[in-house]
């Protein structure tokens, strides 16, 4: 089917008559499965294992291959056999849905979560891009998507063009996530085009992240020798031109990769309308690869986050000023993305309290980042106001 489903025991019973159609029947059919498996209906609170409802094969239209669905059959578990009263014939088979899923109903609430979490991060980063340009039009022209390098400016200035960079891929990328879902029911062509759209924007993320990595690493870390020729052009190559470059390459010699993504729940057979769809990644090479590269960079963000607190830690004893010094950690925290490390943490029973956990933290991205740059602000002004 649609969903490439497994069925127990790869068994399938059809049950028809010869160009009648039997539906609605006052006495139900039943259909029994012998197995030596272990099964546990999907509703059930009870360790993984895998779940059996037992369902029938719906029709398909033209170029679809159809979809199952448990619509007016009822299923009865004894030891050994699964049995299943339809009130129609069709095709039947006993569907074993991978532990794990979450249901649909936790499904919508992360979806909306999302969304709402994704307006506000988007709304944010493009308020504080503009609030960067009001601020920065005095002294200097802002250049197009803050990509000029300019050679000449203070460290200051370049951890602020960082910051605005980071800023503008956490945009694109909540802009592409919030464009997935409604683009899926569009043309194959336009959903390629939105999934192609939202994977360039996670992997310019990515490298942006791992920038502000390494800038602080350059900062507080190695603080000597620290002198890089053509320092912002060399990081918005790799920020932006690798990202693209790899995208593009993909489009070009292997589109098929972006496509639909069907998000599968653990009741999602109980109706054959049940089901969430996406443009996004839809060969398994791509999605492993885009997971391997988003676990490097994190756990060199968290290296550097962990070596910049190691840093700050041995400055309190001599200024006292662990309160402040606490704050600014859990800023960078956010800011280097290292609370995209809870996606590594989906199984067992700490799987649904992830996702929340993840969904929640990491669509309100863009207002941390709001929220430290009006910190910056308010300081600067009040370093302003000292100096008078």
């Amino acid at each position: 089917d649609e969903r490439n489903s497994s069925v127990l025991g790869d068994s399938v019973l059809g049950a028809f008559l010869p160009n009648i159609s039997i539906t609605n029947l006052r006495q139900p059919v039943e259909i029994q499965f012998w197995h030596d498996k272990v099964l546990v209906s999907v509703g059930a609170q009870v360790p993984p294992m895998p779940s059996s409802p037992v369902a029938f094969l719906s029709p398909a239209g033209s170029g679809s291959l159809g979809s199952w669905s448990s619509e007016g059959c009822e299923t009865r578990h004894s030891q050994g056999t699964v049995l299943c009263r339809c009130n129609h014939l069709t095709y039947f088979a006993v569907l074993l849905v991978a532990p794990g899923n979450i249901s649909q109903a936790e499904l919508v609430s992360l979806t909306y979560i999302s969304i709402v979490g994704c307006s506000i991060s988007a709304a944010a980063s493009l308020f504080t891009i503009l609030l960067y340009c009001i601020f920065r039009l005095p002294t200097a022209p802002a250049s197009p998507l803050f990509l000029s390098p300019s050679f000449r400016r203070k460290k200051s200035d370049d951890t602020t063009q960082i910051h605005m960079n980071l800023l503008g891929t956490l945009f694109l990328l909540n802009v592409g996530f919030l464009l997935s879902e409604p683009l899926a029911s569009a043309a194959v062509g336009l959903c390629r085009a939105a999934a192609a759209f939202l994977h360039a924007g996670l992997l310019c993320t990515l490298a942006w992240m791992a920038a502000e990595a390494f800038h602080l690493y350059l900062l507080l870390v190695k603080v000597y020798n620290t002198y890089v020729q053509h320092y912002l052009l060399k990081l918005c190559l790799v920020g932006w031109g690798l990202p693209a470059l790899a995208v593009t390459g993909v489009l070009l010699f292997k589109k098929d990769t972006y496509g639909h993504l069907d998000i599968k729940t653990a009741d999602g057979y109980k109706n054959a309308r049940c089901r969430s769809r996406r443009c996004w990644l839809a060969g398994r090479a791509a999605h492993y690869g885009t997971l391997a590269l988003a676990g490097l960079v994190l756990l060199f963000n968290a290296a550097v986050l962990l070596a910049v607190a190691t840093r700050l830690r041995s400055s309190w004893r001599h200024k006292g000023m662990a309160r402040r010094d606490w704050a600014t950690v859990l800023g960078l925290t956010c800011l280097l993305g290292t609370t995209w490390l809870l996606a590594f943490f989906s199984f067992g029973v700490f799987f649904v309290a992830q996702l929340y956990l993840f969904t929640i933290l990491n669509s309100l991205q863009g207002q941390w980042q709001h929220w430290a740059w009006e910190g910056f602000l308010e300081g600067r002004k009040s370093h302003a106001l000292g100096a008078v």
